[in-house]
């Protein structure tokens, strides 16, 4: 078989830029109700606290996409320098991110979309998502580069007139200053509510760590992409804490009409009708262009499982003869969506960030196995950048998993327990060792 290569031509600026448009900043908007309310109006501290723990966490990134530059994931870090049965659980928790991403994605499109047509009740909106999405995907039609570097283009200055407007709203009145510590810091503030704020919080960086897709296209790979996943994550935050800071002033309050919803009453104060609906509309061509492209790679994901035999051929590993495209999969990720219809956006995105939590800790243990431990590099620098940094990150995704809400927490471990038992089938009861999962694929 041919071995195709791929042609290094990305450079820095261009997979930050790719890293930032797959993080979709315009989602600080989408959660912000959710957010405030767990944390007594305290947002922009919640995602300082995200910042921080991701930072160690796209270190270990940085370091794992050097040391193994090639197309991969945490699932592939965690095979290669620790254990493959391990490693094929890390990779069923990143397959948690990839197949209920649409659905949480299309919950919070749903729900601003119920709160502008108060009369058309949510599950209609969550199922048109769902069918309008994966009948486009089934056919297979892609859009071109341009139209979603347009798309994103619009996401970034409908957030950039909402922070605008914020700045006007809160200048224009006396009583309310501009610069202000307290949506990051007050005396009665209490850390957990603030951890519990930044583990949701942290589903608005998912995507930080995807530029490592890009590793055999990008040129001098084993040094742009760690330094493209720490601007990205560095970018995407200060984005997030600003955006959150200024619209938390134009709103201290943590009471709205409907949390889920928020930024849609809070635009309505800012700009009037109007720019609600310019707002509206950023946000769902935002929801609606992620959703199409979460879906498709959920699928591909499932296909090249179902190829590889990972997963039953004759369900996952089919293309669909005229189309050539993976119809069952795609299906099946509308159907999961469903789950839509019986769980709120906390618990939807709470439930997501169970995977990624659990990914971004074994990424940075595999710092620790493949540097500290197997190279034995133990100088003093070694020290700090190979035992303590990804130790850090590890225990902050820790610490935020367990802050998430119970429910998720209740799933993901469901989740994880059905993996395990998985696994046993595959490897005969773990004596053999389990298949290499294609995450390339998902990328397609």
């Amino acid at each position: 078989m041919e071995t195709k290569q791929l042609e290094r031509s990305l450079t820095l600026g261009s997979v930050v830029l790719f890293g930032l448009a797959y993080m979709t900043p315009i989602i600080v908007l989408g959660t912000f109700g959710i957010l405030a309310q767990m944390t007594d109006g305290m947002v922009p501290s919640c995602y300082l606290v995200a910042l921080v723990a991701m930072l160690f966490t796209a270190y270990s990134y940085g370091r794992m996409a050097a040391a193994f530059p090639v197309a991969g994931s945490a699932y592939t870090y965690t095979r290669k320098s620790i254990h493959a049965k391990l490693g094929f659980l890390v990779g069923w928790a990143v397959l948690l991110d990839y197949l209920f991403l649409p659905m949480a994605i299309w919950l919070i499109g749903a729900a601003y979309l119920a709160s502008a047509f108060p009369s058309i009740p949510m599950a209609v909106w969550v199922i048109a998502f769902i069918v309008f999405t994966t009948l486009i995907n089934i056919v297979g039609l892609k859009m071109t580069n341009t139209v979603n570097y347009l798309m994103m283009l619009l996401q970034f200055l409908v957030l950039l007139a909402f922070v605008a407007l914020c700045i006007h709203y809160v200048a224009g009145d006396a009583s309310k200053p501009l610069w202000n510590l307290a949506p990051f810091f007050r005396g009665d503030m209490k850390l957990p509510m603030i951890m519990a704020g930044a583990a949701v919080a942290c589903y608005s960086f998912l995507g930080f760590d995807a530029v490592s897709t890009l590793t055999e296209e990008t040129r001098d790979a084993r040094h742009t992409i760690p330094r493209a996943i720490m601007w990205i994550t560095i970018i995407g935050g200060l984005i997030f804490v600003v955006a959150s800071y200024f619209v938390q002033l134009a709103h201290p309050s943590s009471q709205f009409k409907s949390v889920d919803d928020a930024a849609f009453e809070i635009a309505k104060n800012i700009g009037g009708d109007l720019f609600a609906s310019i707002f509206l509309i950023g946000l769902i061509i935002g929801q609606f262009a992620s959703g199409l492209s979460a879906q498709a790679s959920a699928s591909r994901l499932l296909y090249a499982m179902g190829r590889d035999t990972v997963l039953p051929q004759s369900v996952f590993g089919k293309l669909h003869a005229r189309f050539r495209t993976p119809v069952n999969n795609l299906v099946i990720c509308g159907v999961v969506a469903l789950l839509a219809l019986k769980l709120d956006v906390t618990t939807s995105t709470s439930f997501i960030n169970f995977g990624a939590f659990l990914a971004f800790s074994f990424v940075n243990l595999s710092v620790i196995a493949h540097y500290y431990v197997r190279q034995r590099r133990r100088a003093p620098r070694d020290f700090f950048l190979f035992l303590l940094f990804p130790l850090i990150g590890m225990l902050a995704d820790l610490w935020l998993l367990v802050s998430l809400d119970g429910r998720a927490i209740m799933l993901g471990l469901i989740w994880l327990a059905v993996g395990i038992a998985y696994l046993a089938k595959l490897t005969g009861f773990f004596r053999r060792e389990p298949p290499e999962l294609d995450f390339v694929e998902a990328e397609g």
